[in-house]
């Protein structure tokens, strides 16, 4: 009876760990009391958000990349013959410092064409991010704190909630990163299923990537990268601290059609 049960737990436990997400050993403490959630957009239009597509002005939304149907938000591609690096960003209005975020997401449909083979299933968040205001036009990624959001299928394999650095550098277990990408611990995330990612945030000291409720990736310090072409500019609006406390949140185009039906914030002390 006792071999039984062992079994039955066992295997249980096997199960669980085959979801896509990470190690409960690393699960964070974010999901505290303080602060209530707040939804970033309204469920009908794109009121606080604003586009800005490499190659374009500021505010000049493309194709109706960004739209809002069926109360999400839809990054789609059907006025596009080609990709041609028009990476796009949709900018909220305000900057945040200490915050939990949570993005509910997921990918549909097929690429567009013409789109780098690694932007397959492929999209993001970018967190302590530059303004929209000082992004160049011909600019592909805001200097900024990369979120990636990746999908799995037969074609293409690779962890979820992975984090890259477009101008910036981050701090993993007291050592400086200098590659541009590392990847998290998760479990790969195949099909056209919700996800929901969670990014705790806390100014200059720890960021972590959640994902379905399990810490997949930390680290800390987030800061400009003095081997960037923005680093002059932005070290100055930033008023000569090259330490990122806070900043811009964005939701990235990056080639293949993605819905996010939840944006929500917990500001946190």
């Amino acid at each position: 009876m006792k071999q039984n049960l062992f079994a039955l737990l066992a295997a249980i436990v096997a199960v669980a760990l085959l979801s896509c997400g990470g190690n409960k050993a690393k699960q964070s403490e974010a999901e505290s009391t303080e602060g209530e959630w707040v939804s970033l957009f309204n469920g009908e239009d794109l009121t606080g958000w604003t586009p800005k597509i490499r190659g374009y002005e500021l505010g000049d939304n493309f194709g109706n990349t960004f739209r809002v149907e069926d109360g999400m938000i839809k990054v789609r591609y059907d006025a596009y013959d080609t990709f041609d690096e028009r990476f796009g960003h949709l900018f909220y209005e305000q900057e945040y410092a200490h915050y939990l975020l949570r993005v509910e997401y997921r990918f549909v449909g097929d690429q567009c064409p013409g789109a780098p083979g690694w932007a397959y299933r492929n999209s993001g968040v970018m967190l302590h991010g530059q303004t929209s205001e000082s992004m160049a036009l011909d600019q592909d990624f805001p200097t900024s704190i990369e979120v990636q959001l990746l999908g799995s299928d037969s074609l293409m394999q690779r962890t979820n909630m992975n984090v890259c650095t477009p101008g910036t550098n981050i701090v993993m277990e007291g050592e400086l990163i200098l590659d541009h990408c590392v990847n998290s611990s998760s479990e790969l995330c195949y099909g056209d299923e919700w996800y929901t990612a969670v990014m705790e945030v806390r100014g200059n000291e720890v960021i972590r990537h959640i994902l379905n409720g399990d810490t997949v990736l930390y680290y800390s310090q987030p800061q400009l990268d003095e081997r960037d072409g923005t680093y002059e500019q932005l070290v100055e609006l930033n008023g000569g601290d090259k330490m990122l406390s806070k900043g811009t949140i964005s939701l990235q185009s990056e080639g293949h059609p993605i819905d996010f039906r939840k944006v929500e914030i917990k500001e946190l002390q």
